[in-house]
């Protein structure tokens, strides 16, 4: 277990395939040997079951997996006193809730009301905390209103994350570059 990495949160934030969730991966293997993964992602076609087929390979067996789609009430009463915790991926908390409740504000209000119930548990119990998000505004303008809207929720979600966040990491082409 890596000394004084207890109670910590990093970000880890890239573009799709950047290698973000394979170094948030290492970062908590390294932080303890009890494991927890919590996964977002939903299967909606062949492609997706495909992406979180891969995603389930690359975890040994020592991992302990909750799905948790919109939100982490599920999980509260778990403990998790030093295990490291990985968060994979805050991209598909937003975009599983704005798909389901629409109004982006609310959705912001959601997802940070979510992650704030995640953060206490963390200060309670002493665990590392590992979050992946995908940094979406470095691409095209999405050409409908829906995109726009998912583009400039994510982007205030990372944002408020990233001020949450002890260090955060920007991941290009497997290469984290240190932010704070």
């Amino acid at each position: 277990m890596v000394s004084g990495i207890l109670g910590r949160k990093v970000l880890f934030i890239g573009g799709a395939r950047s290698g973000k969730s394979s170094l948030a991966q290492q970062r908590v293997e390294e932080a303890s040997p009890k494991r927890v993964y919590l996964a977002t992602g939903v299967v909606t076609d062949q492609e997706m079951a495909e992406r979180i087929a891969l995603h389930r390979r690359r975890r040994s067996e020592n991992w302990e997996t909750f799905e948790v789609p919109f939100g982490f009430q599920e999980v509260e009463d778990r403990d998790f006193s030093g295990c490291g915790v990985l968060l994979d991926c805050v991209t598909f908390l937003v975009s599983n809730l704005l798909l389901r409740d629409k109004e982006p504000e609310e959705v912001f209000m959601r997802v940070t009301e979510e992650l704030e119930v995640l953060f206490r548990k963390q200060s309670r119990e002493g665990f590392f905390l590992a979050l992946v998000s995908n940094e979406v505004g470095c691409g095209v303008v999405p050409e409908n209103f829906l995109g726009r809207q998912f583009r400039d929720l994510q982007g205030k979600v990372n944002q408020w994350l990233a001020q949450k966040a002890d260090e955060v990491f920007l991941v290009v082409a497997g290469v984290p570059w240190k932010l704070k």
